[in-house]
C-alpha cells in the first residue's frame, strides 16, 4: 500500500469517526501528491472540508445574531464579537487552505471535464462562504473570486456536459445560490435554477438511474433560491421515483 493510499484510508476512517480535521489533514496530503484525484478520493476531499466549514459557518450565524441583539450590554456585545472573529479566523484558515489546493495542485492537473466543474464550484463555493463573512472592500472581492469561478465551470459545463449530468446541477443551483444571498439577486437566482430544472427535465428519458437519484438530491438546492420554484421541481421530480 501507497502513502497515498494509507492516506485514504485513514481519511475514509477519519469520515466514519466523524474527526474531520483528521479527514481534512489526511486528504490535504492526498492532494499534494502531484497525482490527479480518483473520483472517489475527490469526494472525500469535498466531504472532509464541507464538514470543518460547515462547524464553523453555523456557529458564525448563531453568535452574529447574538452579537447584533446585545445592544443592552457592552460586554456581552463584545465577547460575541470577539467570539465572532475567532471562528472567522479558524474559517478563513480552513477556506483560503482547500482554495491553495484547488490553485496550486488540483485544477492544473486535472484532465477531465467532470473534475475541472468540480474543482471550479469548489472555488466558487468556497469564495462564497469568505464572502459571507466579509464586508466592504473584501466581500466584493470574495464575491468577484467567487463569480469568475462559477461562470467558468459554468461554462465548461455547458459547451461539454450533458444537462443531466449531476455535477453541472449542482454548480447551477450553488451559483443560483451565489446570487441569491451574496448579490442579493433573487429574480436572476430563481431564473438559473428554474432554467437548470427545466433542461434537465427535457432530458429526463435519456439518463442513467444512479445519475437520476444523484440528480434528485440537487433539487434540496432550490429550497435556498425559490421556495415556488423548489415545490414544482420537486414534484416533477418525484413523479414515477422508485
Amino acid at each position: 500500500m501507497t502513502n497515498k493510499d494509507e492516506q485514504v484510508e485513514l481519511a475514509k476512517l477519519a469520515e466514519q469517526a466523524e474527526r474531520y480535521t483528521d479527514m481534512v489533514a489526511a486528504m490535504k496530503r492526498v492532494a499534494e501528491s502531484n497525482c490527479e484525484l480518483t473520483d472517489e478520493e475527490r469526494n472525500l476531499l469535498s466531504v472532509a472540508y464541507k464538514n470543518v466549514v460547515g462547524a464553523h459557518r453555523s456557529p458564525w450565524r448563531v453568535i452574529s445574531t447574538i452579537e447584533q441583539r446585545a445592544e443592552s450590554s457592552e460586554r456581552k456585545r463584545q465577547m460575541a464579537k470577539e467570539y465572532r472573529e475567532k471562528i472567522e479566523s479558524e474559517l478563513k484558515d480552513t477556506c483560503h487552505d482547500l482554495l491553495t489546493l484547488l490553485d496550486k495542485y488540483l485544477i492544473p492537473k486535472t484532465t477531465t471535464t467532470e473534475s475541472k466543474v468540480f474543482y471550479l464550484k469548489m472555488k466558487g463555493d468556497y469564495y462564497r462562504y469568505l464572502a459571507e463573512i466579509a464586508s466592504g472592500v473584501e466581500r466584493q472581492k470574495m464575491a468577484e473570486e467567487s463569480q469568475h469561478a462559477y461562470k467558468d465551470g459554468f461554462d465548461v459545463a455547458k459547451n461539454q456536459m450533458p444537462v443531466t449530468h449531476p455535477i453541472r446541477l449542482g454548480l447551477v443551483l450553488n451559483f443560483s445560490v451565489f446570487h441569491y444571498e451574496i448579490l442579493n439577486e433573487p429574480d436572476v437566482a430563481c431564473r438559473l435554477a428554474k432554467q437548470a430544472f427545466d433542461d434537465a427535465l427535457a432530458e429526463i428519458d435519456s439518463i442513467n438511474e444512479q445519475s437520476y437519484r444523484e440528480s434528485l438530491l440537487m433539487k434540496a438546492y432550490e429550497t435556498e433560491v425559490n421556495k415556488t420554484a423548489h415545490s414544482v421541481a420537486l414534484l416533477v421530480f418525484a413523479d414515477g421515483f422508485p
